[in-house]
Formats: C-alpha cells, sequence, structure tokens
C-alpha cells in the first residue's frame, strides 16, 4: 500500500507534531494535511484526495466518527485510523462500525506505533496491542456466531444494521417508517436472541455478520 497524502485531524498541537513526524517517518514522501476541528476536517476533505487519514475522536465541535463517515461517503477507498486517548469497547465497536480500519491508542512508545503504520503498508491493520487483545476476548465471550443470522428476521436485520451504525431509536424508526416502540421491542428481541445486553455488542455481532 502505498501512501503519498495523508490528513490528521487532532486538535492537541503536540499530538499533531507527534503523530506528523511519525508518519513522515513510515511513509516516505507523504504529504501530510492538517485539521483541528470536524468543521476544518471537512473542507480539507473537499479540497483534497487523501489515502489515509489518522483522525482523533474528541474534537472542539464533536466527534471524529462524523469525519469518517463523511471520508467513507466520498472516498471509500482512504484508509481511516483512529488516534485517541479512549480505548474503551464503545468507542472501539463505534469507530469500527463508522468504518474505521485501525485504531492506535496515544501514548503508546514510538516505535509502537511507528510499527503500527508501518504495517499499513503490507495491508495489516494498525491496531494498539489493548485494543486487538479486547476485540479477541469479546470474541472468545461470545463464542462462535453460526446460525445467528439466521436467528434473526429480516425486520430484526435491518433494525441491528442501523443500530451498528450508531442510528437512535427515533432514528431507526423514521427510517423505517415505523413507532418507536416497534423498534424498542425489535432491540430488545434482537438483544435476547444475541444473547448481549448493549449497543456496544450489537455493533460487534453486525460487523462479524457482515451488516456494517
Amino acid at each position: 500500500m502505498n501512501v503519498e497524502t495523508l490528513l490528521i485531524v487532532e486538535d492537541v498541537p503536540e499530538a499533531l507534531a507527534w503523530l506528523a513526524d511519525l508518519a513522515q517517518k513510515a511513509f516516505t514522501d507523504v504529504r501530510v494535511g492538517k485539521a483541528r476541528s470536524v468543521r476544518e476536517a471537512a473542507c480539507r476533505i473537499e479540497e483534497d484526495q487523501w489515502d489515509m487519514a489518522l483522525v482523533d475522536l474528541g474534537l472542539p465541535d464533536g466527534s471524529g466518527l462524523d469525519i469518517i463517515r463523511r471520508l467513507k461517503m466520498v472516498s471509500p477507498d482512504t484508509i481511516c485510523i483512529v488516534s485517541t486517548v479512549l480505548g474503551d469497547d464503545a468507542h472501539v465497536v463505534a469507530a469500527l462500525s463508522a468504518g474505521a480500519q485501525g485504531y492506535i491508542l496515544k501514548g503508546q512508545p514510538d516505535a509502537v506505533v511507528h510499527r503500527q503504520l508501518l504495517q499499513l503498508r503490507h495491508g495489516i491493520p494498525a491496531l494498539s496491542p489493548a485494543i486487538a487483545r479486547r476485540i479477541m476476548e469479546h470474541f472468545q465471550r461470545t463464542g462462535p456466531v453460526d446460525g445467528e443470522s439466521q436467528a434473526l428476521t429480516a425486520r430484526e436485520t435491518d433494525v441491528l444494521s442501523m443500530v451498528s451504525k450508531g442510528f437512535r431509536n427515533a432514528e431507526v424508526a423514521q427510517a423505517l417508517g415505523l413507532a418507536e416502540s416497534t423498534i424498542a421491542t425489535h432491540v430488545k428481541s434482537i438483544y435476547r436472541k444475541l444473547g448481549i445486553s448493549s449497543r456496544a455488542e450489537a455493533a460487534l455481532h453486525a460487523a462479524r455478520m457482515g451488516l456494517t
């Protein structure tokens, strides 16, 4: 994989400089663009084509997830990597569901992050060790997924797909032309059938079933 253009979306100057330095060491002659907010990043996306984007989740005017979703709409081939201090299940699942293809935790040694970026050149996802362990542990807890998609009705599958992308019940109801109470019933049924208890777990199951 050849990375010639890289957009870094990060509002902390020190972190922005750190990521830019590591990226330029990992990808020879890469041209780095910088944005410090969702609004600024949206402008940079409109102005140019990007091979890769390193995106922080917590930005002054919104979530980096909005940037990832926008990039996936206008430039599906752009590799989106989250760069954040947030490593809990909910944020990991939300990012992967939005289309992120890697998840790097800030605060790691330079050599570790450099190696994760280099891996991308060989098609290996950039995942911090702690994030990779978290994903593996989830799959080990939940077991095989054989037959899960058959356990859901067609409507439940539609609802699960939208829930996994971060839509609220009211938004799902509006999109599907159903009452919000009906969506709530579907969500309860999905949780029961899949043996889960949170939207984060629902998003992971949806990803495993190819719905995201």
